[in-house]
């Protein structure tokens, strides 16, 4: 056996193995690679949407008011009311989106110390952050944010309490509904009350990968 044999037994010459290895790679990019056009969305009868023909004739904030109490979010329609339960939490250091702060301001009193930049070496000093949500879905109580509306992913997912600021005409009756209407963005996170886990021993344990605190202000 000479000594090219004796170093390569098996007979695979090291262009084949980089051949084979540039295979799977490039197969793994194209996987990860960003689709050119969007899915199309499926045909589905409006018998389907169940929930729409039960919500025709109701008011869709009472319905999302309702179910998100459900999942154990709280939905207000008052700053001032907000301001109130923040405060009673004891939750007064926060971080707020700077174009809702020039409306909220003149709610906010003494003892709360609101920040319109979100420091991400200082995460654990905010105990709140408020940021705008693209809609909401009133059949499942569910918040939904996105890319083009958060102004910091992180202030709305890393402070114990998260205020999604919710416009009324936002509010769709169902999922279909809403993913009609949020057009291409490809990110977006559907937050379903506070964030929970029940995968030790099946006991419910709220904010562990998120804030554990939903609340959805619902302005005009």
């Amino acid at each position: 056996m000479d000594e090219r044999s004796r170093a390569n037994p098996g007979g695979v010459g090291q262009n084949d193995m980089s051949d084979d290895r540039e295979s799977i790679l490039s197969r793994v990019r194209g996987a990860l690679a960003p689709l050119r056009e969007r899915a199309a969305m499926p045909d589905y009868t409006t018998e389907i949407a169940v929930m729409r023909n039960l919500l025709a004739g109701r008011d869709a904030l009472a319905v999302f008011s309702e179910r998100i109490k459900r999942v154990n979010g709280i939905a207000l329609t008052d700053p001032a009311a907000l301001v109130e339960k923040l405060r009673a939490g004891g939750w007064l250091h926060g971080y707020c989106d700077p174009a809702l702060w020039p409306t909220l301001a003149p709610h906010f009193g003494e003892g709360f110390k609101v920040e319109t930049v979100f420091d991400r070496t200082r995460v654990d000093d905010y105990a709140f952050g408020i940021t705008r949500a693209a809609g909401a879905i009133a059949e499942t109580g569910t918040v939904i944010l996105d890319d083009v509306t958060t102004s910091s992913r992180l202030a709305a997912l890393a402070p114990w309490v998260h205020v999604a600021v919710v416009n009324r005409a936002q509010i769709f009756s169902d999922l279909p509904q809403a993913v009609a209407a949020l057009g291409a963005d490809s990110n977006v996170i559907w937050c379903t009350g506070p964030s929970k886990t029940a995968d030790v021993e099946g006991i419910l344990i709220e904010g562990v990968h998120g804030p554990g605190v939903q609340i959805a202000l619902v302005v005009d």
